[in-house]
């Protein structure tokens, strides 16, 4: 099934659904050169999600709020995923990767080893709105070689379900859609879920040791027979016995359903560097004052 696709797909069985657990509403804070934005998943949740480290919800339609942008910062031993729903931001970094994020792409970063990018507006008004993920990278995988890729709108695997939810499948598996990237040790699931006006019933099959959450950015949703309100991440609780989540709404409503597969390593975090030791860190610190990060 191609990103174009539209054709009605029927829901996987789920008989026993997950529940939720907790409803977080995020923290306001500023990153970059002043952008203000919400934290969803703030640090003390890392080992709840694992390996999911942070979730950040921007949006704004004053250019004050997010034009300083995001000027040259490191990274190392995670991934980003930034998910623009509106406005443009451009992409460049020290492995000399560039590229233009704009309505409904994604911009999928591996940090790896090492890499200083910088992710600034290209617009001077209008609405800018998204959402930037960070994902572990298991030990193995820390000191991999940067890798960059951008992906449009168009080129981002979409299906609809028989309820009517429209489903673009970022990452992961859905519908018998896959998405746009596969990643082996963590398995992670990322979708953005389009309810209809009249709303609808969406059912993902998960395996119960993932670690999941639904993130609720327009309407409302319910999770379980519990609501969850607009802004607000509801934490599902992991049972050996649930097989799935479903989520329903009674009107108009989106919603993101991430999920993955724990990668129980021990979490070193410095800012902008996320190892498995203190001496780890140490080490990303040393190598970026030296000028040997990102190259």
């Amino acid at each position: 099934m191609t990103a174009a696709s539209c054709g009605a797909v029927a829901d996987a069985p789920v008989h026993r659904p997950r529940r939720i657990e907790q409803v977080i509403a995020g923290q306001p804070t500023s990153d970059g050169a002043g952008v203000k934005l919400t934290r969803v998943l703030t640090q003390n949740l890392q080992r709840r999600l694992d390996p999911f480290l942070m979730l950040d919800a921007f949006g704004s339609d004053r250019p004050g709020d997010y034009i300083a942008g995001f000027p040259d910062h490191p990274h190392r031993g995670f991934e980003t995923v930034t998910y623009m729903i509106a406005g443009r931001m451009r992409h460049r970094d020290s492995a000399g990767h560039e590229g233009l994020l704009e309505n409904g792409g994604v911009q999928w970063m591996t940090a790896g080893r090492g890499v200083i990018h910088s992710e600034m507006p290209e617009q001077e008004a209008g609405v800018m709105e998204g959402f930037q993920l960070w994902l572990n990278l298991p030990g193995r995988d820390k000191m991999q070689p940067p890798w960059y890729r951008d992906f449009r709108a168009a080129d981002l695997p979409r299906y609809t379900s028989a309820a009517g939810v429209a489903v673009t499948v970022i990452a992961g598996t859905s519908g018998g859609v896959t998405g746009a990237v596969t990643r082996q040790a963590a398995a992670p699931l990322y979708l953005d879920l389009h309810f209809p006006d009249g709303g609808a019933r969406f059912v993902q099959p998960l395996p119960a040791d993932h670690n999941a959450f639904v993130y609720v950015y327009r309407g409302t949703a319910e999770v379980g027979g519990q609501p969850v309100p607009v802004q607000r991440m509801a934490i599902l609780a992991n049972e050996p016995q649930a097989d799935g989540v479903v989520v329903e709404t009674t009107g108009p409503a989106r919603a993101l359903l991430i999920a993955g597969r724990p990668l129980g390593e021990p979490i070193a975090q410095y800012g902008p560097f996320v190892m498995n030791t203190a001496a780890e860190i140490h080490q990303a610190v040393q190598d970026f004052h030296a000028g040997r990060l990102g190259r």
